[in-house]
Order: C-alpha cells, then sequence, then structure tokens
C-alpha cells in the first residue's frame, strides 16, 4: 500500500507539473522599472496624453480653416479617429506579458489589431469591386488586375540546349527566397520549437501542391518545394533561429538602470539593450502530455497555416502585387502579434493558474479568420474549385490516419499522464486509478494521473 501511495504521489507530481515557473514569472515583473524608481520611461502619462489630445482638437476646431474637400475631409477624419482610438488604448488597456522595449509598444499592437480586424469586418460588408477601390486610397497603382506568375514550368536542373543551362534556378531566384529565408528565421523566434517549425514547413509545402489549381504561385517545380523552399530557404531559416534561441536561452539577464552606467559608451549599449527581451522564456509545448495538450497544438497548426495561405489569397482576391508595401506591412505586422500571441496561448496551456486565453491570441485569431471569410465572399468560384481526386484521397487518408493515430494513443495506449486508468487508490481521500500493463513482455505497475472528483 505504502508502494502504490508513493507512487501515485508521483503521479500527481507528474500531472501538476509545467515546463515552466510561472510563479518565478509573475514575481520577476514586480521590480520592472529603471534605477529603483518609477522614472518617466514606465509612467503612463494617461494626463499628459489627455491635455495633448484635446489641445490637437481645439486647435482643429478653431484655428484650423475648414477645407471644402469631402474625401479629404473624410480621410483626415478617419486617421483622426484612429489616432484617438490609439491614444486611448495605449494609456488605459492592460499590459501583455512581454515588456520590451516597452509594454506600451504591445499595447500599440494590440490596439492596431483590433483597429485592423474593425477595417476588415467592414470590408466584408463590401463587394469585390468596393473593396479593390477603396485600396486605390493608398496607392493609386492598386485596382488594376494582376499577372499570375507560375513557378513551374520546365523543371530541369540542367538544361543543355539553352545557352545557360541553370536557367530555370535563376528564373526563381527572386527576392521571395530571401523573404523565405528571414520569414523563418522570425517565425523559429516566435514558435520556439523545432518539430512545430519543421512540421508547419512540410505542411505549407504539401498545402502548395493541393491548391495549385486554384492559385498559379502555388504551382512550383519539385526542387523548388523541396530543395530551394523547405531545405534551403526554410531549413537554414529554422537552423539560425534555433541558434538565436539558444544564445537567448543561455543568455544571462541582468538589467542595470541607464543612469547608473558612468560611460556614455555603455549608455548606448544599455539602450541599444531596451529592444532584446527583458527575460527569455523557453516554451516546451509537450503535444503529446494529455489529449487537450494534442489538440490544442492541432489547432495552432492549423491557425497558422490559414494565415499563411490567407497572404496569398488575399493578393489574388484583392489585386495586390506580392512586393507591396502593404504586403510587406501586414507580415511584419503579423511577426509582432504572433510574438504576443504565442506567448500568451503557451502560458494559458501550461500555466494552471492562467484561466482567461490572451487577448492578443484571442485578437489575432479573429482576425485570421475574418481575413479568410473575405477571400470566401469575394472569390467563392476560385477557392470552391474541387481538389483532383489523387490529392482527395491524400488528405482523406492523412485525416484517417490523423484520427486513428489519436484514438490509439490517448484511448488505447493511453501513455500519457492524463490518462484515466482502471484500477484505483486514493489520493488525499479522492480515488486515483492505477493499472497495470505489459510493456516489453515485462509485467510493470503503470500509474494515472486523472484524479476523479469525489461526490
Amino acid at each position: 500500500m505504502a508502494a502504490a501511495n508513493n507512487e501515485t504521489d508521483k503521479v500527481m507530481r507528474l500531472h501538476k507539473a509545467t515546463a515552466y515557473n510561472w510563479e518565478a514569472e509573475r514575481n520577476k515583473y514586480k521590480d520592472i522599472q529603471d534605477d529603483g524608481t518609477m522614472s518617466f520611461f514606465w509612467q503612463a502619462h494617461t494626463i499628459l496624453v489627455l491635455v495633448l489630445s484635446s489641445i490637437a482638437l481645439i486647435y482643429v476646431t478653431i484655428f484650423e480653416e475648414t477645407v471644402d474637400d469631402s474625401d479629404y475631409n473624410m480621410k483626415r477624419g478617419i486617421i483622426a479617429m484612429l489616432v484617438t482610438f490609439l491614444a486611448v488604448g495605449v494609456t488605459q488597456t492592460p499590459d501583455g506579458p512581454l515588456k520590451r522595449p516597452h509594454p506600451a509598444f504591445w499595447r500599440l499592437i494590440l490596439c492596431l489589431s483590433i483597429a485592423y480586424e474593425l477595417a476588415l469586418v467592414w470590408l466584408l460588408f463590401q463587394t469585390v469591386h468596393d473593396a479593390r477601390h477603396i485600396l486605390t486610397h493608398f496607392d493609386t497603382k492598386l485596382g488594376k488586375a494582376l499577372e499570375q506568375k507560375s513557378y513551374g514550368g520546365s523543371c530541369l536542373l540542367f538544361d543543355p540546349n539553352n545557352t545557360d543551362p541553370f536557367h530555370n534556378i535563376w528564373d526563381k531566384m527572386d527576392g521571395f527566397v530571401t523573404t523565405h529565408f528571414f520569414g523563418w528565421w522570425l517565425k523559429t523566434l516566435i514558435l520556439r520549437d523545432w518539430w512545430l517549425c519543421m512540421v508547419l514547413s512540410i505542411m505549407f509545402e504539401l498545402l502548395e501542391y493541393t491548391l495549385e489549381h486554384q492559385l498559379p504561385n502555388f504551382s512550383e517545380c519539385w526542387w523548388d518545394h523541396w530543395i530551394m523552399d523547405a531545405l534551403v530557404c526554410n531549413g537554414l531559416g529554422i537552423y539560425l533561429g534555433l541558434k538565436s534561441l539558444k544564445y537567448l536561452s543561455m543568455k544571462h539577464y541582468h538589467w542595470r538602470g541607464m543612469w547608473n552606467i558612468p560611460t556614455y559608451r555603455g549608455k548606448m549599449k544599455r539602450l541599444a539593450l531596451q529592444f532584446t527581451p527583458y527575460s527569455w522564456t523557453d516554451f516546451d509545448w509537450r503535444p503529446l502530455s494529455s489529449l487537450k495538450r494534442w489538440l490544442a497544438m492541432l489547432a495552432v497548426i492549423a491557425i497558422f497555416l490559414l494565415a499563411e495561405l490567407n497572404t496569398f489569397y488575399l493578393k489574388f482576391v484583392l489585386w495586390i502585387p506580392p512586393p507591396h508595401w502593404i504586403n510587406l506591412l501586414r507580415l511584419a505586422f503579423f511577426l509582432f502579434m504572433g510574438a504576443a500571441a504565442m506567448r500568451e496561448g503557451f502560458q494559458y496551456l501550461d500555466d494552471p493558474t492562467c484561466k482567461k486565453f490572451g487577448r492578443q491570441a484571442w485578437m489575432i485569431i479573429a482576425i485570421i479568420i475574418t481575413e479568410f471569410l473575405i477571400v470566401v465572399k469575394f472569390d467563392w468560384k476560385t477557392i470552391s474549385k474541387p481538389l483532383p481526386p489523387h490529392i482527395a484521397y491524400f488528405w482523406i487518408l492523412g485525416l484517417l490516419l490523423l484520427i486513428g493515430w489519436t484514438i490509439f494513443k490517448f484511448y488505447i495506449y493511453r501513455d500519457v499522464k492524463s490518462d484515466l486508468p482502471e484500477k484505483s487508490e486514493t489520493f488525499n481521500g479522492n480515488p486515483v486509478p492505477i493499472q497495470k500493463s505489459q510493456n516489453n513482455g515485462n509485467r510493470e505497475l503503470r500509474s494515472r494521473s486523472k484524479v476523479t472528483k469525489s461526490n
């Protein structure tokens, strides 16, 4: 009985264990300030922002002459409305989990994501023609149908019949090679897990195969998919990201107030370090530790891939050229949103005291869903093109294998810490199931950790 109770205690500790010390994380931020005082840099300045905003509105109302141009006034009014909303949000919304370069920066990202989601919802109620015309207010060159580039065609690595036998390779070496590399480096810093990055990289290449009958941009040669993209660009980006993660994880984080540093060089170095993390949190997602974790990670993968697909479909539907600054701005914006969202998502899954889904995580999911709905509404004809039979059979088989493996892992084999066993002992007055299982021909005691609540 004593041995069984000891084993049960061990299982209970395993079940309550987290991948990160969240209590130390909460205590760490209690004294986030420079030089031991609440300096000007860390104060909210809510009254100052209110005074400056009021002065700006007073100037427009009393001293500025009214311009008799409806289009000009409407644009200025929208900009003023957005600035006012951001001023309120940055000064009044709660801090997020990230602190550098300043909590106000991440509050700004949250408020911008709210404004972006509101704009997407408004755009959803327009026609595709009006939506394309609205974008011409940002750039008059927009609103014109795009010439879709296909990266397929001849897939010869060496073409002896051409003056340049490697012309097929050079034709596909465009600016997106650099974008892929740096994109996956930054994505690795956000996801902080090599297996998750590799799964997403491979899955997106499979999605390009799947959807190349809908968008010509997805049509690529086999070596473009698996050598240039998956292995070279994505692989090297992930490798560099992992090296960066290792450095950030091992770095000693000790912050010294700028005014306590005697030299100007030291002050400049401290100022530059303000744009590095205040501390570092390694993400150990533990996807197989429980059914909840496994389903959550499947959802993370699905949402991430949908965001990637939205990038291509929105360009196609709204006629935005790939190198346009709107696309680049959206990608950069998603990197900042994703950094805060993944941090919130990890804490929600790993911290037992975190009972509320993060604000930025909630917003980015809402944005991705709304973007997809815009694509569905504006170009249903394209996205509803049926899959080729062999592609459909591939995904049906993959889905069945995924469901079958999930059932086997969590309901038959049940080799996870949250399984519910057959036979039970007690822990603090509650029945804790324990069962024996066969493993490599030897019978051993396998403990289970789910506690059945007493009536």
